[in-house]
């Protein structure tokens, strides 16, 4: 079936700036598209006919993004990114264990499923050790924790949780970085802008709470990192964050799968809205040909 004539669905629930940059964007260059909602999307599946030419999935809810790419997925519509790609980047264990299968540089990590089983992993580690949980963005319930104390109270507190994926206990080397770390965007397999983030008032980097956004060099090094670690998860639009210690080594950490940019234009100047709709559009004409 012929659906270049269907509309490219922008995938979001929320539309921000950076959603807002890329309806305008395609607006621009005259492409047939059209803002999809999850929340008030219907699809038919006995009907099998493709609702879209594609979907843009730029939704922020990480179970939702999942679920709508998956089934769009089976009905033939291409999705960018791809439903293994989300599921991959909005777990930070199984992207963890992408990195390690390609042999990239990342703090010393360790997993585990009760909170005796965490406590003992944590001197392995070395104090202090950043507990995470596996899902989840902006740094929300990310702890430091600087002995077994502290650590058992940050443990109880995620067991108590009603949420299982808490019970999962994810523990992370502290790299001690210059007050810093970086944000690099990759659009297929080129990082088209990177940021420093930050820290202001928080031993946590995150824009989202406040970290300050300033250019960061593309050197060599950066670009290889990050391009790796963007192949690791499966590729496509990422936003690959990257520890760097005081000794200036790097160290690939995590990956957003719709990464916010409104920091990365306004420190920068790249448009980063372009980058991504010449990648949508690469992309879906190198798959219709």
């Amino acid at each position: 079936m012929d659906t270049t004539e269907l509309p490219i669905a922008v995938v979001a629930s929320r539309v921000r700036r950076e959603e807002r940059l890329i309806l305008q964007t395609m607006h621009r260059r005259g492409l047939r598209f059209e803002h999809v909602d999850p929340r008030r999307l219907t699809v038919l599946l006995a009907d099998g006919r493709p609702p879209f030419r594609a979907a843009l999935m730029r939704e922020v809810s990480h179970s939702r993004a999942s679920s709508v790419a998956s089934t769009l997925a089976a009905l033939g519509v291409p999705t960018l990114n791809r439903p293994e790609v989300l599921d991959t980047c909005g777990d930070k264990l199984r992207t963890a264990l992408a990195f390690h299968r390609e042999g990239l540089p990342i703090p010393q990590a360790a997993v585990a499923w009760g909170t005796p089983a965490a406590l003992d992993a944590m001197p392995k580690l070395g104090y202090p050790v950043v507990v995470k949980p596996v899902t989840g963005s902006w740094g929300h319930l990310t702890a430091r924790v600087y002995d077994e104390e502290q650590g058992r109270t940050v443990l109880e507190h995620r067991a108590a949780l009603p949420n299982p994926q808490q019970h999962v206990f994810y523990l992370q080397e502290h790299i001690d970085k210059p007050g810093r770390d970086i944000k690099s965007y990759v659009a297929g397999g080129e990082v088209v802008c990177a940021i420093y983030k930050n820290a202001v008032d928080d031993w946590r980097t995150n824009t989202a709470i406040g970290g300050a956004p300033t250019p960061c060099p593309i050197t060599a090094e950066l670009n290889d990192l990050a391009v790796a670690a963007a192949r690791a998860v499966g590729g496509g639009f990422l936003g690959v964050d990257i520890l760097i210690d005081q000794q200036g080594r790097m160290f690939a950490n995590e990956v957003n799968h719709t990464p916010e940019f409104h920091g990365a234009i306004d420190a920068t100047g790249v448009d980063v809205a372009g980058c991504i709709v010449d990648w949508l559009v690469a992309a879906l004409e190198e798959m219709e040909r």
